[in-house]
């Protein structure tokens, strides 16, 4: 298990998922919940990438592949992150966040701290569920491939 390689695509999942707000914002669709649900497939997409190109080197292992599927999700989640608390505070630090905490997790009263708090734990959630979801995909994949060969 190589950490470039997580790296490489959490910095993918990061680069996706920060394109992506700000074409939200731009386009003035940024406090709508149900676009914001689909940064899901940006972090599906780069976490695929990683459990395919280990299959593809030949790295054996359920537990590892998931320990790589995780690491480059939460890579993605935490450079992600780190770059809206300095996007918020660019913005104009807490009225800027009220902008973005009506549709938060934990209701519209919040400081800049705990909206990021409760982005890294919805991001821990989302990234463990889409890791393991994935691994079964891969998992019946790679029966049906053996299976064959």
């Amino acid at each position: 298990m190589k950490l470039s390689r997580e790296f490489a695509n959490g910095f993918i999942i990061f680069l996706g998922i920060g394109i992506y707000f700000l074409i939200l914002e731009y386009l003035g669709l940024a406090d709508e919940f149900y676009l914001r649900v689909l940064n899901l497939f940006i972090v599906a997409f780069g976490v695929n990438r990683t459990i395919q190109m280990n299959y593809k080197d030949g790295i054996r292992g359920y537990n590892r592949h998931l320990i790589s599927a995780i690491t480059t999700s939460m890579i993605g989640a935490l450079l992600s992150i780190a770059t809206l608390l300095g996007y918020i505070y660019y913005r104009g630090g807490e009225a800027y966040l009220e902008t973005l905490s009506k549709g938060f997790l934990f209701g519209g009263d919040t400081n800049i701290y705990y909206y990021c708090i409760g982005l890294l734990f919805e991001s821990v959630a989302s990234s463990i569920i889409i890791s393991f979801c994935l691994m079964q995909w891969w998992k019946d994949k790679v029966e049906v491939i053996n299976k064959v060969n």
